[in-house]
């Protein structure tokens, strides 16, 4: 069967010429799954500090918003010293914060009998380490450390670009973080899975840190853009891909897994995109409509991919020892 005939447009990697070249050997064949089970391992492996994401920073404001972490219900809201997430039970008699109001002073008010709580600890009650890093909101939740693990100041954060155009998503799905890892972890089903999204897709090459591919995004029908993509895990939670040639070098998608529950867990995707040419700022002045098409175009893949996902997760460790 022919390849396809493309039209690539912006930079590409310097050493393509655009042309496909012959795999070394099928998909099938390379999407090794006892291979992608020894990176999960690896990523597993590394430290959190106790962080997890919780949603975009946008998402939060002077409203309350209820959330669960790993079980713990929680309620997350911007006080008067930025944001502020503490546990979503009242230390009164146990009503669930976030159906309160946020009053002058940034603090949470019961709705059942109007006690306010903010900075000060009432009883046991008290805010969690919480951080903002102007894209995602985080909390630290200290009893989810793991034996040996230290708590860190603030998240484990990847290299990002300087100025960016960011959009955000929030997905649930019914699988653990791993099972979101993974799905990251092998790239191999990219153009299968997603053939409207990327027209080629190459592994360069794989090591213990990370995995390179280079794959031609669609724009539009046979119209593409080729990049370098390397792939690598700075927490046990979290994948980023990184753009390391081609058109729009440094940019990266940074993938987070959040338990919910056992079997649950919250997908929370940034898209940080940036460009060395001008465009960069025509880009951030049309950033209200771009972050919507971003969105929409990574909620579009993730309807695919979290089926994947809930796959891996029913059959367990099936997909390991095959």
């Amino acid at each position: 069967m022919s390849a396809e005939r493309l039209l690539l447009i912006g930079r590409s990697p310097a050493d393509s010429s655009g042309d496909p070249a012959p795999p070394p050997a099928p998909d099938w064949v390379q999407a090794e799954p006892r291979a992608i089970a020894a990176a999960l391992a690896r990523a597993r492996a590394q430290p959190s500090g106790g962080w997890f994401v919780l949603d975009a920073s946008r998402a939060l404001g002077r409203r309350a918003r209820r959330y669960v972490v790993a079980g713990v219900e929680l309620v997350a809201w911007r006080g008067s010293d930025g944001l502020a997430v503490a546990p979503d039970a009242c230390p009164h008699m146990g009503a669930q914060l976030h159906l309160g109001h946020v009053d002058g002073a940034g603090r949470i008010v019961c709705p059942w009998h109007g006690l306010a709580l903010g900075e000060r600890r009432h009883g046991r009650w008290c805010l969690l380490p919480a951080h903002d890093d102007g894209v995602l909101a985080w909390v630290r939740l200290d009893s989810h450390l793991q034996p040996g693990e230290r708590a860190t100041d603030s998240p484990i954060l990847p290299p990002r670009p300087a100025r960016f155009l960011d959009a955000v998503i929030r997905v649930e799905a019914r699988c653990e973080p791993e099972d979101v890892l993974a799905n990251r972890l092998d790239p191999w089903h990219g153009t299968h899975l997603h053939p409207r999204a990327f027209a080629r897709l190459r592994v360069l090459g794989a090591d213990d840190d990370s995995i390179t591919a280079r794959v031609v995004y669609r724009v539009l029908g046979r119209i593409g853009i080729e990049v370098d993509a390397r792939f690598h895990c700075p927490d046990p939670r979290t994948i980023v891909m990184t753009i390391v040639a081609g058109e729009g070098v440094g940019s990266v998608v940074e993938t987070h897994a959040t338990p919910l529950e056992p079997g649950r867990s919250a997908i929370v995707e940034a898209t940080l995109a940036t460009t060395e040419r001008g465009a960069l700022d025509w880009m951030l002045r049309g950033a209200p409509v771009l972050r919507r098409v971003v969105a929409a175009r990574s909620r579009r893949l993730w309807v695919d991919d979290a089926a994947y996902c809930e796959r891996r997760f029913a059959l367990g460790t099936q997909v390991e020892t095959r």
